[in-house]
């Protein structure tokens, strides 16, 4: 079986190689036999991985501890959902996943443009081919899935495995890391449609507006992830905390920073022809930060809870990076004159203006969190001491260019495109700012003395406002004409531009999720070592320590404490934080409890015994508000899925009419 893997995966790059060279060959030399027959290569590619991931996983699944991988990720005592996640859970398992993927994305990408960009196809395979031949590569001739454990030259079989890492035996780990592939892979296409563009030189804006789709759908999976991440660290690492600056949590966020920025200004290019060269600079970050955290996760440079061991796979994205960066400059100067705007920007006052400022924003956010992520790597190899960068610094940089950028959120709804007046403005931003000013108020006779809380309170309050304003005002104007109820009315608004009013609710739901950071100025906690019986306070809480119990199963260890809630002398709750040892691996992992509520989350974390053995270390916390940050997930993914409906104004006409109608009105 392991060699039908191996061979698959050989034929799969081969047929990688013969996609680049078919297609390039056959668009210059104008035989398209040649342009079909690599997109068939693609296909095939497709069907050889998906060989080899059906092998990868029967062989994890079923326990054939003859293949290193099993026996380093899975054993017999593991629950089949983990062996099935032990596919990404490792280097060589995980790169494989990733061809996988791009596959697929290559597959869908073939199979939908059949008949559409014929012009840039073949230098759009072209390149999804090449970052597919760079990660073939590296499971043919250096991480392989498919070896087998040797003693001397007889194949052994070890009977059992060591486990998957106790940090990955956690149902979040069944979603998070294919939510963050996808993202990462999927940039990818957006990347190619833009490169094989400015090959040929499109005319016109059509490939802008699919580049634009996948950049959305790779968003969200991207977001997703992230979140997922999050939501993870929050359960599974006891220390209470979602977002620790983390190397590798930085490496996720990067790209989705680039890629929100893109889709942003990506509108400013539909709309008016501009910023041409700053979106391919954009989507191609985006695609190299991606590549940027792969290299990140699997060379070792960096230390994180969340990246593989050290392999010697490194130097490999060094060098593919390096070219791909190198080439990409290049042509993207050598195409300056293509890249030219159409129109210029009229006023400060403007929508357009917004957007160039949100992008700036952004992007001085990345580049800020990028430095302190490689500032220790830098340190180390110039001075031979690595200093490494905490949270308080990327917080003290991140948090006012967070507050700006929620500004902008509320501003760009309200401003005019081309110019805006003072006059407009004033009448415009008249409630919002009153209902931020009137929120802090409150706050501050509620004793909340915070500088960056207040901002953070009445910037929501200000964003929400003015979206609120965009809903009703549009709501009302159908509900006057078609005489029908408020409800079916926000409903038909929402259906007759689902890309603005799809936004509209992404933007809802990053301030319902600011809420949620925001809480955590507000925090409290406490570490105590208490016996059976022992009662402590924690805010308006108080927790008894009313039990302490063990066991084993084939997997695990386990030992976990009994905690009764009172809150104002009533009971109201029982939690039972855990703490295991996987027999395995000899490895430790924990299993907090936590009471969450809209308001607040008591969280509770069993962190040991005491060193004398007598005494229970308990990790308890308070996090105000930290549950608005899921439901502001919920509502952001709502809104992109929106956004990818098509409106129904395009709907009511022919696809011919709105190809002449948009005609018409381009020779005014």
């Amino acid at each position: 079986m392991e060699n039908i893997g191996a061979l698959s995966v050989m034929l799969a790059f081969c047929f990688a190689v013969y996609a680049i060279l078919g297609s390039v060959i056959g668009k210059l030399t104008k035989k398209p036999f040649l342009v079909i027959s690599a997109e068939r290569a693609v296909y095939s590619i497709w069907v050889l991985l998906t060989i080899a991931a059906g092998i990868l996983i029967y062989s994890l699944m079923t326990g054939d501890y003859r293949m290193a991988y099993v026996a380093h990720y899975t054993n017999k005592a593991m629950p089949s959902v983990y062996k099935y996640t032990a596919w990404w859970g490792g280097q060589e398992g995980s790169l494989l996943f990733w061809n996988w993927l791009l596959a697929s994305y290559a597959t869908v990408v073939v199979f939908k443009n059949q008949r559409k960009f014929r012009e840039i196809m073949p230098y759009v395979i072209a390149v999804m081919m090449a970052t597919q031949v760079f990660f073939l590569t590296l499971i043919v001739f250096i991480e392989s899935p498919f070896k087998v454990l040797m003693a001397g030259r007889r194949i052994v079989d070890v009977g059992d495995g060591q486990g998957l890492s106790a940090l990955l035996q956690y149902w979040t780990m069944i979603i998070h890391p294919p939510m963050l592939y996808l993202g990462y892979v999927g940039f990818v296409v957006p990347f190619a449609f833009a490169i094989a563009s400015l090959i040929t030189k499109q005319p016109g804006e059509a490939w802008i507006h699919t580049t634009r789709r996948w950049t959305l759908v790779t968003w969200m999976f991207q977001t997703t992830g992230v979140l997922l991440g999050a939501g993870w660290a929050y359960a599974v690492l006891g220390w209470g905390g979602y977002w620790g600056w983390d190397p590798v949590e930085n490496a996720s966020l990067l790209p989705w920073i680039t890629a929100t920025a893109f889709l942003h200004s990506v509108m400013m290019q539909e709309k008016k022809g501009m910023m041409k060269v700053w979106n391919m600079v954009l989507v191609s970050a985006t695609f190299f930060l991606c590549i940027f955290g792969t290299f990140l996760t699997r060379s070792g440079i960096v230390n994180s809870v969340h990246a593989f061991s050290q392999g010697p796979i490194g130097m490999y994205f060094v060098v593919f990076l390096s070219i791909g960066i190198a080439a990409t400059v290049t042509l993207i100067v050598s195409r300056l004159d293509f890249l030219k705007s159409e129109a210029q920007m009229e006023s400060v006052l403007s929508r357009e203006s917004s957007f160039l400022f949100n992008n700036l924003v952004l992007l001085a956010s990345c580049f800020a969190i990028l430095w302190g992520t490689l500032f220790p790597v830098i340190s180390e190899k110039f001075t031979g001491e690595k200093i490494s960068v905490d949270a308080p610094f990327f917080n003290r940089i991140n948090i006012p260019i967070a507050m700006f950028l929620l500004f902008l959120t509320g501003v760009g709804p309200l401003i005019a495109w081309r110019k805006s007046s003072f006059d407009s403005l004033r009448r415009a931003f008249l409630w919002p700012t009153v209902a931020g000013v009137v929120v802090d108020v409150v706050l501050f006779a509620m004793g909340v003395r915070s500088f960056y809380a207040l901002m953070s309170f009445a910037l929501c309050a200000f964003v929400l406002l003015t979206v609120a304003m965009e809903f009703v005002k549009g709501a009302n104007a159908i509900a006057t004409k078609d005489q029908s109820n408020f409800i079916s009315s926000m409903i038909e608004l929402t259906h007759r531009n689902t890309r603005r009013y799809g936004g509209y609710l992404v933007h809802v739901g990053v301030v319902i999720m600011f809420i949620g950071f925001t809480g955590k100025a507000f925090d409290q906690s406490m570490i105590v070592e208490i016996v059976k019986g022992d009662v402590v306070s924690l805010g308006k809480y108080q927790l008894r320590l009313a039990d302490i119990l063990q066991g084993q199963n084939d997997n695990y260890r386990w030992q976990k404490i009994v905690v009764d809630v009172t809150k104002n002398g009533e009971h109201i709750d029982t939690l039972e934080p855990e703490k295991r040892l996987y027999l395995a691996k000899k490895e430790p992992g924990s299993n907090v409890a936590i009471r969450r509520r809209p308001n607040e989350d008591l969280y509770i974390n069993f962190a040991g015994l005491s060193d004398d053995g007598e005494k229970v270390v308990m990790q308890a916390y308070v996090f105000p508000l930290v549950s608005w940050i899921w439901v502001g997930y919920w509502v952001v993914l709502s809104g992109t899925i929106i956004c990818l409906i098509p409106s129904k104004s395009r709907l009511m006409y022919p696809r011919t009419e709105i190809v002449g109608i948009a005609g018409k009105h381009a020779k005014v």
